[in-house]
């Protein structure tokens, strides 16, 4: 089990990549591998860009491997709009629930899996290929 607890209120930056500096969704996603011992690959590019980010997503895809059944630690891959394959992530908790850096309204929030419903496209794992 990794911890993630210190991370909840932490505020939301376009780009943040640390606790003290706020975080995106991806820094905030990097941040809880990196506590399980995984350093992956950053794909540096502005979360409002969201054509962008579904594209980095999409390309960075195939080193993930997709999960039946969500497994603590694992990415949460969501669709928050119509473009492209994914644009926003989180980090499955347990108990049906997710972490993940969303607005700068809420920053970071625990949220349960079933709010997001359809949007959520799947739950993976990185492979080796996935490592910075």
């Amino acid at each position: 089990m990794f911890r993630y607890d210190d991370l909840v209120g932490v505020p939301f930056k376009d780009g943040g990549r640390s606790k003290e500096q706020g975080f995106d969704c991806w820094g905030l996603a990097l941040e809880l591998f990196k506590r399980q011992d995984m350093w992956l690959t950053d794909y540096q590019c502005s979360s409002e860009a969201t054509a962008q980010v579904a594209s980095n997503m999409l390309k960075a895809r195939p080193q993930w491997r997709r999960l039946d059944v969500p497994i603590i630690g694992c990415l949460v891959v969501i669709r928050m709009l119509d473009e492209g394959w994914a644009n926003h992530c989180g980090v499955y908790v347990g108990s049906g629930k997710f972490i993940h850096a969303y607005t700068d309204d809420t920053g970071v929030v625990i949220d349960r899996v079933r709010r997001w419903g359809p949007r959520i496209i799947g739950y993976y794992w990185p492979t080796e290929d996935a490592y910075a």
